[in-house]
């Protein structure tokens, strides 16, 4: 997780009395996703953050699986997802496992009437299309084309955006989303050879304390039921708070690439990582500089990873026919590389403008109903000659 921060007004001990102007005690609040062993934060609340006073019928919105299992190439067209008003309804989950589930989305409006909470996964939610504001009870993170907005599992949020043209690639994650091990020192600071560092993480800012009873729905998702908990006070009561754990933004435009004299393999590219996949991110820089190199990808067999590329613009040196907003899924047990003529085509070629981002997982996915009712048929024909 990122740095230590804080915003707005604390003790100075925690687990101390922390008291309001009138006398009251403010509700301290521990938040981890990990209990009590790992990174977390403490927030201070003007009500105790536990006042349910009423329930919605629970209603199932668990991925439909229709391939379960398969061996073979697939591409699918993003970006003919339809737009949905509804933030939550615009989901569509495509590609999924049981340490993931990568979802497309194309919201219309803004979150008004019910804030929402995963209490499932972190959320990676990568921004293609649209400008707006995340809004929680740490504060607001203004976002934008090319934002990894990262948020924890449990966060409760709410989206306001600034028109109806959206198009989110998100990630749900069940375990917690980290930076890479090897970018950190034993202290948890990014190290110098790391493609980014503290500067380019933005935290939470403008932290807004609502004071006000009454009737707040938070949508909350659990063993992929959505339950509807209405409570007594504002989810967004917090007077402060500090810790280790918390939702923040890195944008894909501040990942400086790393590379060499002939080509790099896939992990110079990494961003973040899980126990069960690894995410990438793919940038405009300059190719290989050997006098005989070949810019494009070597072929590779995908023996202990599914490879999910999501394009997002640029022309992609080692694929035809990319369009924005595709995804490509190399399953693993089959090599794949370049297409016909890709190879030749690179050498000779001083940079790249390519932005996409990329998903290994370490367990095989299954497609989705809503997957299969985008897919390109015949990708897996397309290196044939």
């Amino acid at each position: 997780m990122p740095h230590y921060f804080t915003l707005g007004k604390i003790p100075h001990k925690r687990h101390t009395q922390f008291r309001k102007p009138d006398g009251s005690l403010y509700a301290e609040q521990l938040f981890s996703t990990e209990g009590f062993a790992d990174d977390y934060a403490l927030l201070y609340h003007c009500y105790a953050p536990t006042m349910i006073t009423k329930t919605d019928d629970p209603i199932d919105v668990s991925p439909k699986v229709a391939e379960e299992k398969m061996l073979k190439h697939r591409s699918f067209e993003g970006f003919k997802v339809k737009p949905e008003a509804d933030y939550l309804q615009s989901r569509k989950a495509v590609l999924v496992n049981s340490d993931c589930h990568i979802v497309l989305a194309a919201p219309q409006k803004s979150m008004t009437d019910y804030f929402y909470k995963n209490a499932d996964a972190d959320e990676m939610i990568f921004v293609h299309e649209g400008t707006g504001t995340v809004k929680t009870q740490y504060g607001e993170l203004p976002f934008s084309y090319g934002d990894y907005i990262v948020l924890p599992r449990g966060t409760i949020y709410q989206i306001a955006f600034n028109d109806d043209k959206n198009r989110l690639f998100i990630v749900e994650s069940f375990s917690p989303l980290r930076f890479p091990k090897r970018y950190l020192s034993k202290y948890g600071q990014l190290m110098e050879h790391a493609p980014f560092c503290e500067r380019d993480i933005r935290t939470p800012q403008n932290l807004q304390t609502i004071d006000e009873k009454g009737d707040f729905l938070i949508k909350t998702k659990k063993k992929g039921i959505l339950y509807g908990l209405h409570y007594g006070t504002h989810p967004f009561d917090v007077i402060g708070w500090d810790g280790c754990c918390y939702p923040y933004i890195f944008s894909i435009h501040d990942f400086e690439p790393i590379t060499g004299r002939v080509h790099q393999p896939p992990p110079v590219h990494q961003t973040f990582e899980t126990n069960a996949f690894v995410v990438c991110s793919f940038v405009p820089r300059l190719y290989d500089y050997h006098p005989d190199a070949i810019p494009a990808p070597y072929n590779h067999s995908n023996i202990d990873s599914d490879e999910v590329l999501y394009y997002v613009a640029g022309e992609f040196m080692s694929r035809k026919h990319v369009t924005q907003g595709m995804i490509t899924l190399h399953p693993a047990g089959i090599p794949h590389g370049p297409h016909p003529g890709a190879v030749e085509k690179s050498i000779g070629a001083k940079e790249t403008a390519e932005l996409a981002v990329m998903v290994d997982t370490f367990r095989p996915l299954q497609i989705t109903v809503d997957g299969l009712s985008i897919e390109n048929d015949g990708y897996v024909m397309s290196w044939a000659e």
